[in-house]
């Protein structure tokens, strides 16, 4: 008797903690109870509500699945775990997972259009787009007049291009649900995605009037007036961003691609280490750092620059979602840092993700010929050119192999190939200049060589011996 009134005290304690955003404390009082009792499904429930109020997503999944599995227990299937267990995968990064409990909760509850609005998201997130299109259509079935249901519609049409889709969706959504958080702002960016940034850069406006405080509209709003070029009002709204939470990585991260624009490298610098200290595992933020020391150009720099793209690759790899840019980045930054045998680890990333990529081929070539593998160099140029057949830039890197190699004939044949396609290159005609130059030495060369042994034959004859009479 005296656990269980214990443990109820402490969910009543974790209530009040919740209300008043102390939501670490919370927890830990929701621990306590269900460490006296855990087979109270509400207490696991009230668990995860507050680990998702704390932005511990992948957390709050568990607890919501820990919820469901008791209900289930007791022959009573929960729709609204299922559905919580879904939309906290898909807030960690985890939309596979998220389906198929959106699903269930689908089952569970067949009238229900929330499953579907979460389904839509999920399904653009892992670029089933056609699939989204089609879970839209039988959300809308169910409640065709569903606002949510619109937004997470228009954030799979922009991934698909289809912007001004998009803007209608959000318009609706909008219509449907003014109070929806954040539609304004959402309308805004399909806007600036459409190219209309001074429609977009107004509704911002008109989002911060009701909210000056928001954080996501000032950093949005920051972010599209670099786009239209007015960055010193940009940087007003990332510094007001930090004066509400001055540890924002993102308003930090964006401060520094500020300062990167406007040529202050020692601002940039700071700023992007700020970011690595306040989120060691902020994404690109080591890539940019190593960017900018690489820009500055001091040779003291690059023992920091190696470690932290090594860092980032390591991280990156081991990183599901990360994208075919970022390897090619890392890949290109790392030639430039003179660690070409890191660079082939970089661009094998690359192309195990995307292996019709021409220019991951490209570069793999360029790293393969730095660290003396010139046969496999030639041979990732050519599958670059089978992928991209007027791409130059491999023809460049074929015609310097065979030069090293001392294939003369093979190195003309594809400068002349590349020069055909761009006539003014500068490297191109350095190339054909020093190919003519071997051509004018070889027959100087061959023309001497040809006096001397004529020479050689003349005073043969004219200086054989006189033999002596009988």
């Amino acid at each position: 008797m005296n656990d269980w009134m214990d443990a109820e005290h402490h969910v009543e304690r974790a209530h009040e903690l919740y209300d008043a955003g102390r939501w670490d404390e919370a927890e830990t009082e929701l621990r306590r109870a269900l460490f006296l009792n855990p087979y109270q499904a509400e207490w696991h429930f009230n668990l995860g509500l507050t680990l998702e109020a704390a932005g511990r997503h992948a957390d709050a999944a568990s607890a919501f699945e820990r919820c469901f599995e008791l209900h289930s227990a007791e022959s009573d299937r929960d729709a609204n775990s299922a559905l919580l267990v879904g939309v906290n995968l898909l807030r960690s990064g985890q939309p596979e997972a998220a389906i198929r409990w959106l699903d269930r909760a689908g089952e569970i509850e067949p009238m229900s259009v929330a499953p579907f609005v979460h389904r839509v998201e999920a399904l653009g997130e892992i670029g089933r787009l056609d699939e989204a299109e089609e879970a839209f259509y039988l959300g809308q079935q169910i409640d065709p007049d569903h606002a949510e249901l619109y937004a997470s519609m228009a954030h799979v049409l922009s991934l698909k291009g289809d912007h001004e889709r998009s803007v209608w969706c959000l318009r609706e959504a909008a219509r449907l649900d003014p109070d929806l958080p954040r539609v304004r702002a959402r309308l805004a960016r399909a806007y600036a995605e459409s190219g209309r940034l001074e429609r977009a850069r107004q509704l911002y406006v008109r989002e911060l009037r009701e909210d000056p405080g928001d954080a996501d509209t000032l950093l949005d709003l920051g972010e599209l007036l670099m786009d239209m070029h007015r960055l010193t009002e940009a940087g007003e709204k990332f510094r007001r961003v930090l004066e509400i939470e001055p540890d924002h990585p993102d308003a930090h991260h964006l401060l520094g691609e500020l300062a990167e624009r406007e040529g202050r490298t020692a601002d940039a610098l700071v700023q992007y280490d700020v970011v690595l200290r306040l989120d060691p595992a902020y994404p690109g933020a080591r890539r940019r750092l190593a960017k900018v020391m690489l820009d500055r150009g001091r040779e003291e720099d690059l023992p920091r620059v190696r470690d932290l793209l090594r860092r980032e690759l390591r991280e990156a790899a081991a990183e599901a979602k990360a994208g075919a840019e970022e390897f090619e980045e890392l890949g290109r930054l790392m030639l430039d840092a003179g660690v070409p045998a890191d660079a082939i680890k970089a661009y094998r990333e690359l192309l195990a993700r995307q292996p019709g990529n021409h220019r991951g081929h490209h570069g793999m070539s360029v790293a393969l010929l730095e660290v003396g593998r010139t046969t496999d160099g030639i041979e990732e140029a050519r599958r670059a050119l089978a992928l991209q057949p007027r791409f130059v830039p491999a023809m460049h890197n074929l015609a310097l192999a065979h030069l090293r190699e001392h294939r003369w004939v093979r190195a003309r044949y594809w400068v002349r190939q590349a020069l055909r396609i761009e006539s003014d290159d500068p490297a191109l005609r350095r190339l054909r200049l020093k190919l003519r130059l071997h051509s004018v030495f070889g027959v100087v060369t061959w023309a001497a060589n040809w006096t001397a042994r004529g020479c050689r034959r003349v005073w043969a004859v004219v200086g054989r011996p006189v033999r002596p009479r009988a």
